[in-house]
């Protein structure tokens, strides 16, 4: 399997991972069928936006521009842990919120935005296609990410007699995922750059080891606080 072929499946691994993140939200609030369709046709048209300018911008200055926007993945990560404990809070008190703070994690972000870009980017890149082929491809892969993803959760909520208080949950361990990328990632790049021998060998995947290692006790924790109330 060639570079290219690699490329585009963990490409379209990633959409599909943030077609989830998006699906999950919907999927546990109590909005519409009508309002599941228009938050995924939003992400269609706007990978449509992104692949019909993806041939005019270069990845640098992309790069450089997500650089500066480190800030803003601290706030959206700040914004998902608040919501998240938002909800939780609401619910306990007789009050489903989750309408509204799902917006949180199904609206279109920067993070989100900054991948449906990437994606475009890349994938026009790594194939031979037309930057509006481009996006059509990533949008129709995110389309159908968030809508069947949607879906399978509000089966699940149904089936499983899940509350928004499991979306409050699943908020606040992606909010600590996300500030853990925003700590995590402008170090391993300094790292790459210093191109230091010993961390180029194997080194550095023990990081993304202790991040995960960290989402598993905060699972664990947060399951084992619901459990006591």
């Amino acid at each position: 399997m060639d570079s290219s072929t690699l490329t585009v499946i963990g490409i379209m691994i990633g959409i599909l991972i943030f077609g989830i993140k998006t699906g999950l939200g919907c999927g546990f609030s109590n909005i519409t069928t009508r309002e599941i369709l228009t938050i995924a046709g939003s992400y269609f048209f706007l990978a449509l936006l992104f692949g019909s300018v993806a041939d005019h911008i270069s990845l640098d200055a992309f790069e450089r521009l997500s650089a500066m926007g480190m800030g803003v993945h601290v706030l959206v990560s700040l914004l998902l842990i608040g919501a998240g404990i938002y909800t939780q809070k609401k619910w306990n008190a007789g009050k489903d919120v989750s309408r509204h703070t799902f917006l949180a994690i199904s609206m279109p972000c920067p993070v989100c935005l900054g991948a449906l870009a990437v994606s475009c980017m890349l994938l026009s890149g790594s194939l031979n296609f037309s930057g509006i082929k481009i996006g059509l491809l990533v949008g129709i892969a995110f389309f159908t990410a968030v809508v069947a993803s949607s879906f399978l959760f509000r089966f699940w909520k149904t089936r499983l007699g899940m509350t928004p208080e499991t979306m409050g949950s699943a908020m606040m361990l992606l909010g600590i995922y996300y500030l853990l990328g925003a700590l995590l990632i402008p170090a391993y790049m300094k790292t790459k750059q210093m191109n230091l021998a010993p961390m180029e060998t194997g080194e550095t995947g023990i990081l993304p080891l202790l991040a995960f290692g960290v989402l598993v006790l905060a699972g664990f924790f947060l399951g084992h606080v619901r459990s006591n109330q």
